[in-house]
């Protein structure tokens, strides 16, 4: 079953242009200069300080560095994070 679903998912994407994120259950981030990080897709916070935020997905976790943090907007599966951002990180589920 599992073989069916990583082929028909490609296929979904592909023939019905459905976005890659969604199906695939990707997180998606947007990023602003330095001053904002905009995180959808994600499956809850892991972490948090006015110096760093990790976010569980299902492929592992997202980290991002920085100062000065402020939560601006957390819903169950966004969030907005204002700061300064030095660096955005993927670190695979162990």
């Amino acid at each position: 079953m599992r073989k069916f679903h990583q082929r028909f998912k490609p296929w979904l994407i592909k023939y019905l242009a459905l976005p890659s994120d969604v199906i695939l259950e990707l997180p998606r981030i947007t990023i602003i200069g330095q001053l904002h990080v905009y995180i959808e897709n994600h499956q809850g916070l892991e972490k948090y300080s006015d110096s760093e935020l990790k976010l569980k997905t299902n492929k592992g976790y997202i980290e991002i560095i920085g100062s000065s943090f402020v939560l601006k907007m957390m819903l169950p599966e966004e969030i907005l994070l204002e700061g300064t951002i030095q660096e955005v990180k993927f670190t695979p589920d162990q």
